[in-house]
């Protein structure tokens, strides 16, 4: 799914959403939130990741980590040594105990890596695929997945500006929805094969075996996936894999 912002969209949907619950909540709660929808639009790098922070401590509380000195702490620390920052973004690591084969990466220089991707790839394969995450927030994707889904809270917030309790408490939920929604970003065929480009680049930066950027795609693409994996990208892994081997050509 490629990730659009329409800010007169954004503007007439909070707009309707004031009508229909005219008792709770006046015009200017509704438009201040509106505002904040069209304001998504031009977030500063420095609000991007303040949103980052707060969805990335939120998952960390949501998920079971991997305890230090444990053996995928362990692990992830090794191959992720000397990667303390990365293109100007100062980097912080941790393990989530979950099968799901998948990691992330946000704006406040998160890098969170899912047991299950751990156990299917090997240290370099492992390297690709962090690189492949960075680049999505160096390359400018993320931000606009995060102001997609900035935007689209802009309703539910200005229902909770209305003091009602149930709504409120519905709001609570928004850093569960955003991060649902970056977390499985599908991401465009061209910001996918760019985040792959990146990554090779990363990988040839930091002297790790490049060949690895072929076999973790081909890994994927093997291992297959429902909708919300990593595997669901367009293009699809074994084809992408191609464009990497002629890039390694090149």
């Amino acid at each position: 799914m490629k990730h659009r912002f329409w800010p007169s969209a954004t503007l007439a949907a909070a707009l309707s959403f004031t009508g229909s619950l005219a008792q709770a909540f006046d015009l200017g709660s509704a438009v201040s939130a509106a505002g904040k929808g069209l304001k998504a639009a031009t977030l500063s790098d420095a609000e991007v990741a303040d949103v980052a922070r707060q969805v990335s401590a939120s998952e960390d509380k949501r998920n079971k980590v991997a305890a230090a000195g444990s053996s995928y702490a362990a692990r992830l620390d090794r191959l992720a040594a000397g990667l303390k920052s990365e293109d100007g973004l100062k980097l912080n690591f941790k393990v989530y105990l979950n099968p799901e084969v998948n990691a992330f990466a946000m704006a406040d220089g998160t890098v969170r890596v899912y047991s299950g991707l751990m156990d299917k790839m090997n240290d370099n394969e492992l390297r690709f695929v962090i690189g492949h995450e960075i680049a999505h927030v160096k390359l400018g994707h993320s931000k606009k997945a995060l102001q997609t889904a900035y935007a689209a809270s802009a309703a539910r917030d200005a229902a909770a500006a209305s003091g009602n309790t149930a709504v409120a408490v519905l709001s609570q939920s928004a850093l569960g929805d955003l991060a649902e929604k970056l977390i499985h970003a599908q991401f465009s065929q061209s910001q996918e094969s760019d985040a792959d480009a990146y990554s090779v680049r990363f990988m040839q930066t930091h002297q790790y075996d490049t060949q690895a950027a072929s076999s973790a795609l081909r890994k994927l693409q093997d291992l297959g996936g429902g909708e919300k994996s990593m595997f669901s990208s367009h293009p699809a892994p074994g084809d992408r894999a191609k464009q990497v081997e002629s890039q390694l050509k090149g």
